[in-house]
This record gives structure tokens, sequence and C-alpha cells, in this order.
């Protein structure tokens, strides 16, 4: 047997050691939390993705009763990237969340779903997109998409 040890590098940051690209990607990814739509459970997450043309493509989740019928806020903002912008990659990703009446402490992370997606668009643009993953007491970048989901079923499994 072998084994095989995967581990990732996640930068630390306070929202003010951040530069201001990055924060204000961040006030609009917790912006548009008010834009949510999760009458379900209240937890009302927001996206902000930057593209290498200085757009910038925000969305929220968006819920509905017939599970899974809804959709994440970064899978909304970076599908509605792709559909304005199609040639244009994307730089850096910001995600919050707000429940409970607050944004949340600790830094939120994307479900599987949206790390596949996100890592498809990572592949497609052939660029690394950085991950901002806010929390009210502290912030996470991670790098590139591919260090969310090391182990990724890719284009490579598809092949004979």
């Amino acid at each position: 047997m072998n084994s095989k040890k995967i581990e990732i590098e996640v930068l630390e940051y306070t929202f003010t050691e951040l530069n201001s690209v990055s924060q204000h990607l961040i006030e609009v990814a917790k912006e548009n939390t008010k834009k949510s739509y999760a009458p379900y459970s209240n937890y009302s997450v927001g996206a902000a993705v930057l593209l290498e043309n200085g757009e910038i493509i925000s969305g929220s989740n968006q819920e509905n009763a017939a599970y899974p019928s809804g959709l994440c806020a970064e899978r909304t903002a970076i599908f509605y990237a792709n559909a304005m912008y199609p040639d244009v990659a994307p730089k850096i990703l910001a995600i919050a969340a707000f429940y409970n009446g607050n944004f949340v402490d600790e830094p939120i992370s994307p479900c599987g779903s949206c790390r596949q997606v996100l890592l498809e668009t990572e592949t497609r643009y052939k660029k690394d997109m950085q991950i901002l993953l806010y929390g009210e007491n502290r912030i996470y970048l991670i790098s590139s998409v591919k260090k969310l989901l090391p182990l990724a079923f890719n284009e490579q499994n598809l092949k004979k």
C-alpha cells in the first residue's frame, strides 16, 4: 500500500490586509447577499467575479421548493460571466454569506457542485482563478480552484 498526502495552502487575511481590489470584490459579494432568494434555508450567499477585462459580475443563491432546482451564488455568477463574456477569463471569485441577521463568522466555502463548475471554468480558460472566502473573523485566499478540488473529475476521465 502507498499513501499520498494532499495539502493546500490557504492564505488568511483580515479585511484591512487585503488589497483594494479584493476588498471591493468582497463588498460586492456581501451586497449581493441582499439579492438572494433563500426562504427555505435563510442562508443568503453572494458572489462577485472579477474578469480579466475589469468587469465584475455578481450573483446570489436562488432557492426553490423543488430541491435541488435552485442555484448557488457562485454558479449563478460564473455562468452569467461565461454567458456575457465567453472569451474573457475570470481572475478572482469572492463569496460571502449572511445568516441569522449577520455575516458568517468563518469563511464560507463552495459546495461540491460549485467546485466542479469553477474547476471546469478554470480549465476552460487555462488560467488560475483565485478564490476569496469571506468570514467576519478571517478571509481565506486560495490561489486556484484546483486547490479546492485536487482529485477532480475532468475531461481526462472521459477519454478512453
